[in-house]
Parts: C-alpha cells; structure tokens; sequence
C-alpha cells in the first residue's frame, strides 16, 4: 500500500470525492437523500465537488457557486450530518495525512455546522425565501 500524504493535487481531491461519494451511494441513511436529489446523474455533482475543494482546499479558484441553496431544504437533519462528516473524515483518514487533510476535516465540520443551522432556521420559519 502506498503511503499516506497530504492533499496537494486535484487528483488529491478526485480520489477524495470519489471514494467519498462511493461510500455515501452505499450508505443507507444517506444514500437516498443523494438518489432523490441526483436520480442517476452523479457526475456533474462530483465535478462541482471537485471544483469545490479545489477551491477551499488548494486556493486554485474553479468553483463559483453557492453551496448552501441546493441544500436548504433537503429532508435532513443532526444524524444526516453526523453520519455525513463521519464517512468524509473516515475517508480523508483512510487516504491522506497532513495539514490539508486536517484542514479538509476541519473545514467540513464547519460546514456541517452552518447547513444544520441554517436549515433547522428555513424549516422553523417556513415564509422564509432563500
């Protein structure tokens, strides 16, 4: 087996989001929220998701988006995230090692915590329009 190294290429990033979203297409809690959302159409899903963290991740500026609207009002909620940030960070564990690794980790985590707010606020105040 290779040795681990840190997240320094977009290949780095690709074969984070692609072992990633493989383990959320097998996951049972998960998988059907990425099904409804994506039906069969992963792939320009998985190109924004590389866009994304090579943007975050690498400051190689390819993404231009905002990541919260597609979210907002996704059937989700705390075990969601949970089990959504334990498979990324599992990933990240299995494959990399380094600041960037931690970095990703950390950054995710953030995220997860701003979505959870953020939607738990669109679903307690429904008149609410993005």
């Amino acid at each position: 087996m290779e040795a681990k190294h840190d997240i320094t290429t977009l290949d780095d990033i690709k074969l984070l989001v692609d072992t990633f979203y493989t383990l959320v297409a097998a996951d049972a809690l998960l998988a059907p929220i990425f099904t409804a959302r994506l039906g069969g159409h992963w792939l320009p899903h998985l190109q924004k998701m590389y866009t994304f963290w090579q943007t975050v991740l690498l400051e190689q500026y390819t993404y231009n988006g905002a990541p919260f609207p597609p979210h907002a009002r996704l059937p989700v909620d705390e075990q969601h995230f949970e089990a959504w940030l334990n498979l990324f960070s599992a990933t990240i564990d299995n494959l990399f090692l380094g600041e960037k690794a931690d970095e990703a980790k950390w950054r995710a985590g953030k995220m997860a915590q701003m979505f959870q707010l953020k939607i738990a606020h669109i679903k307690n105040n429904p008149r609410n329009i993005l």
